[in-house]
């Protein structure tokens, strides 16, 4: 007789990262001191470094109606009513939504995805509290790429890897990204891990369905024994700096030594105005401000383009005078998709692009 509620998306992907540990030192609902600590300092009250709050939104008619108190317990459940967690609740409070979405965002602007899931979508009441796994959410897609933190490391160790490089992606992979990435590991003397994110993204991305199968087209470009790909069910904010901060510190849990990041880095794009949130390298600066603390190496990386003459990527400033460069915006790539128009191999391989145009099929 245990009061429950069913877990939204966000929800979901937080439980699973919780119970196995991919959120370390979290390991349940924030209470109001560690979530305005956060907010603040990026700290949990413990002095732990932190940038992400994660916590519990709730209706408010949910905790009237089954008079859910402080020492109060209740059921999360997945949409087939499966009982993942119990709650026990140690903190009920209506947090002040403008602060976190000005800390955790810089912004109140709607147009950010993340602000407009906090302000107009997610619950007016926080519940803190301790989890008690009863289940892990069920997958049945891509079952044998999706690990835990401690099975992601028996496979490390399993492989004799002892150096590995993270890239987090949401979107499909191009040449360029494969190049990046190869780059990446190559300098470091490591081997890349390919961590995508499977959970909530920002809305217009491609599905994560689709994304998997250009994961698996790409990496039949690496070395073999080169790469290896894991599917991370991850709600992201797209935070900009803060979350480039939250990806490094969730890869170390999963037992990687570098992460790549990138040009504005989980940026959601341009605000109302037509103005970046963020930064092209905030994102990049302020994982280096922490670089003592967090136990794992950012590997930055400035965007690139491809040089016709020289037939190659190159860094956007290290671009030889007078070298033609090539470049296809996002908008541009859809753009021919849908229109049926060529895409140029220097961009993109055969088997990806034939993968896409099923996902933007002609007007």
């Amino acid at each position: 007789n245990i009061p429950s509620i069913v877990a939204t998306g966000r929800q979901l992907c937080d439980i699973e990262l919780l119970m196995s540990c991919a959120f370390n030192p979290v390991d349940g609902f924030m209470g109001s001191k560690d979530f305005n600590a956060v907010l603040e300092n990026m700290r949990l009250s413990s002095g732990k470094l932190w940038p992400m709050p994660i916590t519990l939104d709730v209706s408010e008619d949910f905790i009237k109606s089954n008079d859910i108190s402080e020492g109060s317990k209740f059921l999360i459940r997945d949409e087939e009513g499966v009982a993942l967690a119990a709650v026990s609740v140690t903190e009920i409070w209506e947090p002040d939504k403008s602060k976190e979405a000005m800390c955790v965002y810089g912004s109140t602007d709607t147009d950010h995805p993340g602000v407009d899931y906090l302000l107009n979508v997610s619950e007016k009441i926080y519940v803190g509290g301790t989890l008690e796994k009863l289940e892990m959410p069920r997958h049945y897609d891509f079952r044998d790429l999706r690990h835990t933190p401690e099975s992601l490391k028996k496979e490390f160790d399993r492989l004799g890897w002892d150096k590995i490089v993270a890239f987090q992606t949401r979107n499909p992979m191009h040449k360029a990204h494969k190049e990046i990435c190869y780059r990446a590991a190559s300098m470091n003397g490591a081997n890349l891990l390919i961590h995508p994110v499977v959970g909530m993204t920002r809305p217009g991305d491609v599905n994560h369905y689709s994304r998997v199968r250009f994961y698996k087209r790409i990496l039949e470009q690496f070395p073999t024994d080169f790469a290896f790909l894991s599917l991370l069910p991850l709600a992201m904010r797209m935070a900009g700096p803060r979350e480039a901060l939250w990806h490094a510190l969730i890869r170390k849990n999963y037992g990687c030594s570098h992460i790549i990041i990138g040009r504005d880095h989980a940026g959601p794009g341009n605000d109302s105005g037509g103005n970046p949130f963020y930064g092209p390298y905030d994102a990049q600066d302020l994982v280096e401000k922490f670089k003592d603390e967090i136990g794992i190496s950012m590997v930055p990386f400035k965007m690139v383009v491809y040089a016709e003459g020289a037939s190659d990527y190159v860094s956007i400033d290290e671009v030889p005078d007078g070298e033609n460069v090539l470049t296809i915006s996002g908008t541009e790539f859809r753009q021919r998709l849908e229109n049926g128009d060529d895409i140029p191999d220097w961009f993109s391989y055969p088997e990806i692009v034939d993968e896409l145009r099923l996902v933007y099929p002609l007007q």
